[in-house]
């Protein structure tokens, strides 16, 4: 066996983490920068040390590269995703998959015609953090698990982000923006998904832009800007879960997970670190479980893609997967413009926690 050649797509803020970590990597090499601005590319393709960088074209006619990175905007996902798929390359995107159901199982339906692999963030479920929970649910550190309470919210990323109108836009929103990471965690630790209702509001039409060289303008507020939902998954299990970009009190990070001898609170899930407090029923002090295993940031789903490609394996943070999680979000979605509960149809196989010693940095191809 031998290194997987990677190609990226889309040299933006977000690049840079991925690139700090996938040239560390040992299983894999980073051999092309693609951007629409060619000296973007340019620029990061020299900081870290890749040797090639220019077009999407070119980089999709490289012979060199199999997976491809796809970080360009929630817009394009599925379209450049069908892109890379059709020039031969495995797809490793950015969440969320698509912005549409069709969209995301068109994606999955050309990989598969094409005996390819589409995986997807978030990977931050990789990480030490939340896999050393999963492992702590999957040895029974709780008992059979039951339910699940999970909160996001901010007052709004307009206070701090010179930008933010995007966040407020179609296809984004605290449901669509951070909704992903944290029905990612509940997908691993519960299983598929099965039928969703939810309430929605939004506070103001209009927000203020509070900081950067736009500070003082408006923008539209086109979504809502608080989802309140009840999951409820195959095996009985349900979750409360709630995202909000109109609180002032802010409760971001928070997954609670209850089953029959204990709960456990996990660390944030748009993180890679962070321990994990354990109450057990009867004891009257809490323990904490210190997070074990890789600290890596984003680009540790690459990786586990790579390793499985080579190895004839299954990728952790699947397509499949992916395309779950979106379609409990559209559930979430729609259950709250209708008012009724909705059915989700698409399942999802259990994945299994990675093992203690998962290590990125390690060369094993």
């Amino acid at each position: 066996m031998s290194r997987v050649g990677v190609g990226v797509i889309g040299a933006g803020n977000i690049s840079t983490q991925y690139l700090q970590n996938l040239t560390q990597f040992a299983d894999v090499e980073v051999r092309f920068v693609a951007d629409l601005a060619l000296d973007r590319a340019a620029a990061q393709a020299e900081a870290f040390g890749v040797p090639a960088s220019g077009g999407v074209e070119e980089l999709l006619a490289r012979d060199d590269v199999e997976i491809v990175v796809n970080l360009t905007v929630p817009a394009v996902h599925a379209e450049v995703g069908r892109q890379v798929l059709a020039a031969g390359k495995h797809v490793w995107s950015e969440k969320p998959l698509a912005l549409d159901a069709e969209s995301g199982r068109a994606l999955l339906a050309d990989a598969e015609r094409l005996g390819l692999r589409v995986a997807c963030a978030p990977d931050t479920v990789l990480g030490a953090g939340i896999q050393s929970a999963l492992r702590a649910i999957a040895r029974g550190d709780i008992g059979q698990p039951l339910s699940a309470t999970t909160m996001f919210h901010v007052p709004g990323p307009e206070a701090w982000h010179p930008n933010p109108d995007f966040l407020f836009a179609h296809g984004a929103g605290p449901l669509f923006d951070m909704g992903p990471y944290y029905v990612t965690t509940l997908v691993h630790a519960f299983g598929s998904a099965s039928r969703v209702q939810a309430v929605a509001s939004r506070s103001v039409a209009t927000r203020t832009i509070a900081s950067g060289p736009r500070a003082g303008q408006t923008f539209p507020v086109e979504v809502p800007t608080h989802h309140a939902a009840l999951i409820e998954f195959d095996g009985g299990q349900s979750a409360q879960s709630t995202f909000s970009f109109q609180h002032a009190l802010a409760r971001n990070g928070f997954v609670e997970i209850n089953g029959t001898e204990g709960t456990i609170v996990l660390p944030d899930p748009n993180t890679f670190e962070g321990d994990s407090t354990l109450w057990r029923l009867g004891q009257s002090e809490p323990t904490t479980l210190p997070a074990t295993g890789s600290t890596f940031g984003r680009g540790s789903g690459v990786l586990d893609l790579a390793r499985a490609i080579r190895t004839g394996g299954t990728e952790r943070a699947s397509g499949v997967v992916a395309a779950h999680v979106l379609d409990v979000l559209l559930a979430v979605r729609d259950a709250a413009a209708g008012g009724a509960a909705v059915e989700i149809a698409s399942t999802v196989a259990p994945v299994e926690p990675l093992p203690q010693e998962w290590d990125p940095s390690a060369a094993t191809l």
